[in-house]
């Protein structure tokens, strides 16, 4: 009888996570190979207006960034960031990106009309080697990532210098080439794509390190090359697997709670997949995938889906 109770509460357990659980369902995707209006060459990071829900992309090799509404409608682009790894957008609606070639960060209106830069290429406090990918914080403040200084700077909204942390290796709060950065819905928390090292630290907005997660490999939970990470506004964290070509996610704190996509260049499939993002709402997000030069978006559908395995359960009723 125990055993058969057992098994039932389990059955139950198994059920009710189903029933509070879902799927991302792809919803759509827009862009091609080339340079012009719409088309990109290697889209890396992207960023989603908070208010308007337009997304802003880093055009990478066309050094430029280019806007487009919700599902994708061109609205507009500038030019002038060479190399633009990273973008950001700011929740007064400013726009943030980095330009590679003279190591410096540089900050628009939501329609590209420049209002300021900062940044110089070295090892010193505000300078960069290069600038990595960005974010931006609930209070404004900027954290920038640098991958050959293998270290987070962060910045008041005009570029002030406020702090940094990371140092090259593989120990706590080291780094080995850290490419995306995302705070969650409090700014109390900052996770970094520590890509190198296959995992991802997070820290306290001022850089204290509070833990990690992830090893080299193709198993639930690890990683070949984390490029972007983004986070829910209820905690969870969605890491962009580069060279496993699918998207993975985790609670908070690092416990597998699932993941899509496969390589290829049908929907849903990824060819070295870059950066990530929400709407407002978080129930649709966008990923840049990269080597297919385009964007695809998800929709979160509440469908009754059975738990890949028990720790995905355990990650659901923590």
């Amino acid at each position: 009888m125990k055993n058969y109770v057992s098994a039932i509460i389990a059955l139950i357990t198994v059920a009710l996570a189903a029933a509070a659980y879902g799927d991302w369902v792809y919803e759509g995707k827009w862009g091609s190979a080339g340079s012009g209006n719409g088309q990109f060459y290697y889209p890396h990071q992207l960023s989603v207006a908070p208010s308007s829900g337009n997304v802003y992309v880093a055009d990478c090799f066309n050094s430029r960034v280019q806007y487009f509404s919700a599902t994708g409608s061109y609205l507009g682009q500038w030019g002038g960031v060479n190399y633009a790894n990273g973008v950001a957008v700011a929740p007064n609606g400013n726009v943030y990106a980095g330009d590679n070639i003279y190591c410096r960060v540089q900050y628009y209106t939501a329609g590209g009309s420049f209002l300021g830069s900062w940044g110089s290429p070295g090892s010193g406090n505000g300078q960069f080697n290069p600038v990595g990918l960005l974010a931006v914080a609930p209070t404004g403040n900027v954290y920038v990532t640098e991958l050959s200084n293998n270290r987070v700077q962060y910045f008041t909204s005009t570029g002030s210098f406020l702090g940094k942390w990371g140092w090259p290796g593989t120990g706590d709060s080291f780094f080995n080439s850290p490419e995306g950065v995302a705070l969650n819905a409090t700014g109390t928390r900052v996770y970094v794509a520590d890509a190198n090292n296959n995992r991802i630290q997070y820290f306290t907005a001022t850089g204290a390190y509070l833990g990690k997660w992830g090893t080299y490999g193709s198993g639930d939970g690890q990683f070949k090359y984390p490029l972007d990470v983004a986070v829910k506004p209820n905690g969870d964290v969605y890491v962009t697997d580069y060279n496993n070509n699918r998207v993975q996610y985790f609670t908070s704190a690092g416990s597998f709670l699932g993941k899509w996509g496969s390589p290829g260049t049908g929907n849903g499939q990824f060819n070295l997949p870059r950066g990530v993002d929400f709407d407002a709402t978080a129930s649709r997000i966008y990923v840049a995938d990269g080597d297919n030069n385009r964007i695809q978006y998800f929709n979160w559908v509440n469908t009754a889906v059975v738990p890949t395995s028990l720790g995905r359960v355990k990650a659901v009723y923590h």
